[in-house]
């Protein structure tokens, strides 16, 4: 067991700090209330589960990851139930505790699934399904993706052809590449799916619809008659999950069983069309604005190990006459991670401040005003890509920056990796999404130049593209604001016109659309970038005291670092000169040195318990060695000190090469 005395190091560290952890705390939580709810709820599972001794994720095969994980859902279902956990942000912490960094097989039942069936099925609908969703009879997926077509649901080639005569649907996945392929749950645990399909009438195709398909017996759990499914594998990460495949052999199902709150079918085949086709991206903005925060919240979570381990490791002198020094001193350690520190704070007020407004957006498309929605769906695209880049690349950068140790499972951070990872490709590919975002600026330009009133949002393309920036040594917050919306709105507008300038001669424009790709796709980053800078400074404004302080140069070491990573976008035109780029320069060290003595108390202020970290080297303790210790002795070839496999290719092996040398005497030790 660990020592519970406190390493010397990291407790110096806290003790340095120029606010109060908990004020911090507090504003990502909601407050001193939610706090403690928050950590009771968490405490309550941990301690839980504790008692049972559950194994290592990345110490079981594929099956029995997915076996424990079915564990760990049914034990916590029967503890929400005591709980009586209704709201989101409630139970999101609560199955944080569940499975840390673990996606688990019910996942895509609890979020898309249910919140499709919440969002696209008509109000008899709801009364039919959604108590058989909520009871676990009815244990669902959402199959979309196919084997052969992600992103491009046009190119999505499972059919659902009605027929008038017995009033059904006929489901068919034609080709081998119209496989549903990748769904979560789908593998072994669904019993039935959501399943986007072309909606063919009359011989018309009416395009891509929602369909609920029952895929296996309630009962039994077989497979139905048509239905072919399974697990497709191993993955880099998501082992607990049966991420699977579906193939429709012309399955029948009720023409009721068609998601009919915006498009229906009436019996006799006539289509209704819905009043405005872009409803149906609901559920899809929804979990991208999730996985902006997942993003977060897995850098946030492989920082804070990589940060406190950096503090209590030492390892070789910067005096040569003094003794070995905690690498965090190192200023090439600090721009390894004091950045990541910052971004995961970013990236988690983005989310936050995406997700208002999704709510606040919502509510007006629920009473029919519309117009928030295209950019909503902008919006959601372009966070949803930069999050999933950042967030990636930020946890691999901390696992580097764990040296060695980084490697093994004991760090944690490779299961954060494998987690977080998935969703550069997952709900849209990150490119792919960042063209959509693109397509929405595009349109936006030609509004402004036809005198129409730009969206919220927008309106930053109306600054004149001119001038150069004020920024001074004070790295002023609303300098860096407009520095971000400059690029952007110069980057916009250039790719904006060379599409004018192709269409004027006489380019197809889907030819011109790809000619400039590279460059839309630079101007949609641009703008996410801008969106999350502009968030950030926002809301730190609204902080007060030391902690305001400290809070602003987060921020503002958020905005330098990524100024400095694209430099060429921001000179190019003449905004920002030389003699500012080296300012910029010097700013930045002059942040890491200031950042620095409050580095441990930024990652503590996220609040994650050991349990949750699940981290031999991000202990709050910082009694890494005795964890990696103890990670050791509990591996499971240490079960046994000679192993069979020693008797049967070991042994068998040396004494061959032994009867090769005739002349080595075989000793028995020496």
């Amino acid at each position: 067991m660990a020592s519970s005395a406190v390493n010397p190091d990291i407790a110096r560290e806290r003790q340095k700090a120029t606010f109060d952890v908990d004020q911090l705390t507090y504003i990502l939580y909601d407050g001193p209330a939610k706090t403690r709810r928050k950590r009771y709820l968490q405490n309550l599972v941990l301690q839980d589960f504790a008692k049972l001794k559950f194994k290592p994720v990345a110490t079981l095969p594929h099956e029995e990851q997915y076996e424990q994980a079915l564990d760990r859902c049914g034990r916590a279902a029967a503890l929400e139930d005591n709980l009586a956990l209704k709201d989101l942000r409630e139970l999101y912490y609560f199955r944080e505790a569940v499975a840390p960094q673990v996606a688990v097989p019910y996942g895509v039942h609890y979020s898309m699934f249910m919140d499709t069936l919440e969002r696209q099925a008509s109000e008899e609908q709801k009364a039919k399904w959604l108590p058989l969703a909520k009871s676990y009879r009815m244990v669902g997926t959402y199959a979309q993706t196919e084997m052969g077509h992600g992103t491009f649901l046009r190119g999505l080639e499972t059919t659902a052809t009605y027929d008038g005569k017995t009033k059904e649907f006929i489901i068919d996945s034609p080709t081998i590449t119209s496989t549903k392929y990748w769904p979560g749950g789908l593998g072994k645990t669904a019993n039935c799916c959501v399943v986007m399909a072309h909606l063919i009438t009359k011989g018309v195709n009416h395009g891509m619809h929602p369909f609920l398909v029952q895929i296996r017996d309630f009962d039994t759990h077989q497979p139905l008659q048509g239905i072919t499914v399974g697990d497709i594998g191993a993955k880099i990460g998501f082992n607990s999950n049966d991420n699977g495949f579906l193939r429709l052999d012309h399955v029948h199902i009720p023409r009721e069983n068609m998601l009919m709150r915006y498009s229906q079918v009436l019996e006799d085949g006539t289509y209704v069309k819905p009043k405005n086709s872009r409803l149906t991206y609901g559920t899809m903005t929804l979990i991208r604005s999730g996985i902006v925060g997942q993003a977060a919240r897995a850098l946030s979570m492989a920082v804070t190990i990589a940060v406190r381990y950096s503090t209590v490791r030492r390892q070789s002198k910067i005096d040569p006459g003094a003794g070995e020094v905690q690498v965090l001193d190192f200023q090439t350690q600090q721009m390894k991670l004091l950045p990541l520190v910052a971004t995961a704070y970013a990236l988690t007020v983005a989310s936050r401040n995406m997700t208002a407004f999704y709510m606040s957006a919502t509510k007006k498309i629920e009473k029919g005003a519309l117009e928030e929605l295209p950019q909503l769906h902008a919006l959601s695209a372009g966070l949803k890509a930069l999050s999933g880049w950042e967030g990636t690349e930020g946890v691999e950068q901390c696992r580097l920056a764990c040296g060695g140790h980084g490697y093994s499972h004991a760090s944690g951070i490779p299961k954060i990796y494998g987690n977080v990872t998935p969703s550069i490709t997952y709900e849209g590919e990150n490119t792919v999404m960042m063209l959509q975002t693109a397509r929405y600026l595009v349109k936006c330009c030609t509004m402004l130049k036809q005198g129409e009133k730009l969206p919220t949002l927008m309106r930053y393309l109306q600054q004149p593209l001119g001038g150069s920036s004020k920024l001074n040594a004070r790295l002023d917050l609303d300098q860096l604001v407009e520095a971000y919306e400059h690029r952007a709105a110069r980057l916009v507008h250039e790719v904006s016109e060379k599409l004018e300038t192709a269409a004027k001669q006489g380019q197809k424009p889907y030819n011109a659309w790809n000619a400039n790709s590279v460059q839309l796709v630079d101007a949609a980053t641009a703008h996410s970038k801008a969106y999350v800078v502009k968030s950030f400074v926002a809301t730190v404004s609204t902080m007060t005291g030391k902690l305001r302080q400290v809070m602003e140069n987060v921020c503002r070491l958020y905005a330098v670092t990524g100024i400095i990573k694209c430099l060429g976008e921001f000179m190019e035109d003449g905004y920002i000169s030389g003699l500012q780029s080296a300012t910029l320069r010097k700013g930045l060290t002059d942040l890491l040195a200031d950042l620095r003595p409050n580095a441990v108390t930024l990652v503590d202020a996220f609040d994650f318990p050991d349990g949750i970290l699940d981290s031999a080297l991000g202990r709050w303790d910082g009694q890494v060695y005795q964890a990696l210790w103890d990670f050791s002795l509990n591996s499971s070839m240490n079960e046994k000190q000679v192993l069979d496999a020693y008797h049967k290719y070991q042994r068998p092996f040396m004494e061959y090469q032994w009867k090769k040398h005739p002349s080595v005497t075989v000793v028995a030790r020496l």
